[in-house]
């Protein structure tokens, strides 16, 4: 028997059953179904309910989150049994339809089929379900720089962009050692939010918009020694993701000094803060763009304030608080939050969610 699967299941069951207050008989006769199913197969189904908590609990136990609060509140959705190509577009389908609700956005994870003996893994090429093409041209790069290297993968595949700021990449699905399959986006199937400024009335010339949901789909989810390889989930955008980081970053879309230029800063004296006050101009306008379009968005001052109440109650449950003190510090202003003060144990505890190897490379 896989002893090492079996001591994972067996602590995870124990948690797990503690947790949604099972009685003990009930936990006793699902470890023995489990060992049953270990030595005879190698590995074990979950169920539905504990596949459910045990995504909850991969949240709860992400370092790097600071919207850990709303752990409970997350829509699992199982699609275990889809096994082509285009069932699995079908689900990523239906998982951006479900976690966009029309702007009111939910936290939402697909679960596929875990990596089972004989057969072959079902990933996602790309790291977002959403996110916009990259292209390197003789006048720069052309979209986002973070995509050059899938959006390079995907034109091998077939595929065509239309070269401006904003395409969608497509889905591209693998299944084991098949050749990987490739997707367009529905048309309007996730909506767009462009950027404007309640005062500035220019920032609309900037022709800067952003996708409403990000839905990580990339990274692998554990629970109880069984990996989940392709296990897509969303929460909702921290505003300075965008402001701060998505736009701003100089190894993104780098668009701190067109902002500063048009408010009038000199942007040669570093000394002037001309940076401070683009960013935050640029951040103003993300977070009312979104609140005007009716999608969900957080600021990072109300986000660090929800991360201090998930700390309260985990006191409460007597659950060890882990943290990522780098990740979880906003990029922006963040001596104003109570994080930036604060020391977290960085220790990683399972159910979870891990990074793996890109299929591509």
């Amino acid at each position: 028997m896989n002893e090492q699967l079996w001591k994972k299941a067996e602590e995870f069951i124990h948690q797990c059953h503690r947790e949604l207050q099972k009685p003990e008989d009930e936990t006793s006769s699902r470890l023995c179904e489990i060992k049953e199913e270990i030595e005879e197969t190698g590995s074990y189904t979950h169920t539905y309910e504990e596949l459910a908590h045990g995504a909850r609990m991969a949240w709860r136990n992400s370092n790097r989150c600071i919207g850990r609060l709303f752990w409970r509140t997350l829509h699992v959705l199982d699609e275990r049994s889809r096994d082509t190509e285009e069932a699995v577009f079908q689900a990523l389908a239906r998982h951006v339809t479900f976690a966009e609700n029309g702007g009111k956005i939910r936290p939402v994870i697909t679960i596929f089929r875990p990596s089972l003996p004989g057969k072959g893994d079902i990933r996602v090429w790309n790291h977002q379900l959403v996110r916009y093409a990259g292209y390197e041209t003789a006048d720069g790069i052309v979209g986002d720089p973070a995509s050059l290297e899938l959006t390079q993968r995907c034109e091998e595949l077939g595929w065509r962009g239309k070269k401006t700021d904003f395409d969608y990449l497509p889905w591209v699905v693998q299944i084991g050692s098949r050749p990987p399959k490739w997707k367009e986006v529905p048309s309007g199937l996730m909506k767009e939010v462009h950027i404007v400024h309640p005062e500035l009335e220019w920032f609309s010339e900037l022709k800067l918009k952003w996708y409403a949901v990000p839905i990580i789909s990339d990274m692998k989810l554990e629970i109880g020694g069984i990996h989940y390889p392709l296990a897509p989930f969303n929460g909702w955008y921290m505003g300075t993701e965008i402001g701060a980081r998505n736009l701003a970053d100089e190894n993104r879309y780098h668009k701190l000094p067109e902002v500063a230029r048009r408010m009038g800063l000199n942007i040669e004296r570093l000394s002037d803060l001309w940076k401070d006050k683009a960013l935050t101009e640029l951040n103003i306008a993300v977070l009312y763009s979104f609140k005007r379009a009716g999608v969900s968005i957080v600021d990072h001052h109300t986000a660090a304030q929800q991360f201090k109440l998930f700390e309260q109650s985990e006191a409460q449950e007597e659950r060890a608080l882990t943290g990522d003190w780098t990740w979880l510090i906003p990029p922006m202003s963040p001596a104003a939050t109570h994080i930036f003060h604060q020391e977290y144990e960085n220790a990683t505890h399972t159910p979870n969610f891990f990074y793996q190897k890109k299929p591509y490379e």
